[in-house]
């Protein structure tokens, strides 16, 4: 994991704010709520592979949501009590990254709606996979 003062340096202060702080951006003003293009979301701060293109759906909320997460080892998801409701926050598992909230109101057949923070994320296009070093993930891709 990144230290506080890096993460400061590499960081956006909005970024900054969202992953280390538990920060959320606006709604339907931040970068990936409709972004339609195929790849994959990554950790903005750690680079950490977390969601793809084939699970991201318009869940009308003004952030990007996703059905479900590259991999069960890549996030964890804890009992959040902030805002006086109680919420299932999900954060990155190697950068322990603030990301968003799951609920349990999504897509079937699992009905899960990871609502994420563009700010948490960057994303990495299909054609740039292989460039910034996440050729495994090209395979989901070709499959159509």
């Amino acid at each position: 994991m990144n230290d506080k003062k890096d993460l400061r340096k590499k960081l956006t202060p909005l970024q900054y704010s969202v992953t280390q702080e538990e920060g959320t951006e606006p709604a339907f003003n931040n970068e990936y709520w409709d972004n339609k293009q195929e790849g994959i979301y990554v950790d903005v701060a750690t680079g950490e592979p977390l969601f793809s293109s084939k699970d991201k759906f318009d869940s009308g909320t003004g952030w990007p949501s996703f059905s479900q997460t590259v991999s069960s080892e890549c996030a964890i998801e804890k009992k959040d009590t902030k805002l006086g409701m109680e919420r299932t926050e999900v954060k990155s598992k190697k950068g322990a990254s603030h990301l968003g909230h799951v609920f349990d109101d999504g897509p079937e057949p699992d009905g899960k709606r990871y609502c994420v923070n563009s700010a948490a994320l960057r994303f990495i296009s299909k054609e740039d996979l292989e460039k910034e070093g996440y050729v495994e993930f090209l395979e989901m891709f070709e499959k159509d």
